[in-house]
């Protein structure tokens, strides 16, 4: 465990006071409400939990939702009592961003636990204000001999599994909340804007899965309003709401933000969707995404009607800087690929990232000073990931060979790897809804001209399980360790949800990456050591 000491995490109790305050607006899953007293009186509600998100050192960025118009007042302290609190006044929070408001805090202390309350107040009566929310988050150390951990995960409510009360919901998440991380990577599928929730599904045993559903999960979702209710539907849980009170996060998005296996130009041939055009899903997708997520200002505006593909405001790749010891690179492996194919072409200069995203990935790895540098990437590198009979949906397309489609992109940045002597790349992913663990050695693979590397697999948090995929022998990946169920979909029920912890020393400044079941079991566990091209 790293050498930082861990500040004890407050209670449930503590912690939540104010952000379940309004469970009881939950009760009907389908039309959540504010709390009768603050309705009667008009006061703002803030039912739906707070969130906070890319904490660095010094910043970090509070989301909340309103029932109603609001004022947003976002207050700070180092001790519950909040005596000698700071104010930070928030956004106007209106229909225009579906009641979402997200306030940036500067000049926080590094390395410090960080108490804050969000206070909604009526536009015209200041006096009149709703019951405040409370969380709490640690900024990142000034110094490395404090340590980093966090976990990662993805794939949330896909392939039919949703919220499930007579299982207490999404309880993998009150797991995670209770080992006290510093924050949370989300590899992407955060919804399944595609997939639909019946209210009751049958299990092969014959047991019965029930499913929370709401308006917005009874079909595809295609207008804006459709994918901000898939975005809200995960926050009906509790166990994800207190999770999030407690655990800032970082969150990239991957294929079902939008829907199945999406790409830039694609015109469907799908009777479920009246809208053809996925560009303009994507647009409303990310619209909802950057609404309901605090994610760093770089990104596009809320406000913004489309994708910005060539544009730095509308980015959704960035830097997350965790200290001395960690950067968190985010990629978005979505916006910029070409077109999903058999993936056999001599030549791709767009391949998964696009050219100026590559361009970016590798001035920022160069410029890096971090002892470990996380390349969180929303697909697998060296796993097959078919999209249909004959196209592929990821990197590898079955072919050990040398690297053909969007492999010669990849074969180009880990050379750059290699030759800049860039030390502490680790891969980390989600996506295959099975946890694994791949060692990547010129030694097994047809491409040779790159240093040795990790890739780690978890997920899903609440989704079907599914069988390992192949593997590519392009890059020489070795299949360490993998578990995963034997047939298609599995129900969290039926198969236990994963999630992975890397937990970086202070004093050694080794790198240790957990992968777990809920459930509390560690299924395996790998010791990186810092300053090497390769191990």
């Amino acid at each position: 465990m790293s050498n930082r000491p861990r500040i004890p995490a407050p209670d449930r109790r503590s912690v939540l006071r104010g952000s379940l305050v309004a469970s009881a607006a939950f009760a009907v899953p389908s039309a959540v409400t504010a709390a009768p007293a603050f309705a009667l009186s008009g006061r703002p509600s803030a039912a739906w939990g707070v969130q906070v998100g890319d904490v660095t050192a010094s910043s970090a960025l509070v989301w909340v939702r309103s029932d109603r118009p609001a004022r947003m007042l976002v207050e700070t302290s180092a001790t519950e009592s909040f005596r000698r609190a700071r104010r930070w006044h928030g956004p106007l929070i209106g229909a225009r961003t579906d009641f979402t408001g997200t306030t940036p805090l500067y000049g926080l202390a590094a390395g410090e636990q960080v108490h804050y309350r969000v206070t909604l107040s009526d536009p015209h009566d200041p006096r009149r204000t709703g019951r405040p929310v409370y969380g709490t988050f640690r900024t990142a150390p000034a110094g490395r001999r404090d340590g980093v951990r966090f976990l990662w995960s993805g794939d949330i409510a896909g392939q039919g599994w949703g919220i499930n009360p007579d299982i207490g919901g999404y309880l993998v998440y009150e797991e995670m909340r209770r080992l006290d991380p510093d924050f949370f990577l989300c590899s992407g599928d955060n919804i399944y804007a595609d997939g639909v929730l019946e209210p009751s599904v049958t299990l092969p045993d014959g047991r019965i899965w029930r499913n929370i559903t709401t308006p917005e999960k009874s079909k595809v979702a295609e207008t804006l309003d459709e994918y901000r209710g898939n975005f809200r539907y995960n926050l009906l849980d509790d166990n994800l709401r207190a999770f999030n009170a407690q655990v800032p996060s970082v969150i990239q998005w991957d294929d079902h933000e939008v829907r199945n296996n999406w790409y830039p130009g694609q015109i469907l041939d799908d009777a479920r969707y009246t809208e053809k055009n996925v560009d303009l899903l994507a647009a409303r997708s990310m619209r909802a995404f950057r609404e309901y997520f605090p994610v760093s200002s770089h990104g596009s505006s809320p406000h913004s009607s489309s994708l910005h593909r060539s544009s730095p405001e509308g980015r959704m790749h960035r830097v997350v800087r965790h200290g001395p010891l960690l950067d968190v690179f985010v990629l978005d492996m979505r916006s910029f690929r070409n077109a999903n194919s058999p993936g056999r072409q001599p030549d791709d200069a767009t391949g998964i990232l696009g050219a100026e995203q590559l361009t970016w990935l590798k001035r920022e790895l160069s410029q890096s000073r971090a002892v470990w540098k996380v390349i969180a990437a929303d697909m697998p590198l060296g796993l097959v990931v078919p999209d249909g009979a004959t196209d592929f949906e990821a990197i590898a397309q079955g072919d050990p060979g040398a690297p053909l489609g969007r492999e010669l992109q990849i074969a180009e940045l880990l050379r750059f790897v290699k030759h800049r002597r860039i030390t502490g790349t680790v891969w980390l992913t989600a996506d295959v809804h099975y946890t694994s663990a791949q060692h990547y050695s010129p030694e097994r693979a047809a491409f040779k001209d790159f240093a040795p590397f990790w890739e780690f697999v978890s997920g899903p948090l609440a989704a079907g399980g599914f069988p390992a995929n192949a593997l590519d022998g392009t890059f020489g990946p070795e299949r360490v360790f993998v578990q995963a169920p034997d047939r298609a979909n599995v129900s969290p029920m039926e198969s236990p949800q994963f999630f992975g912890e890397v937990d970086i020393d202070g004093g050694s400044g080794e790198l240790t990456v957990r992968l777990r079941a809920q459930g509390g079991t560690v299924l395996f566990s790998k010791v990186l050591q810092p300053g090497r091209t390769g191990q």
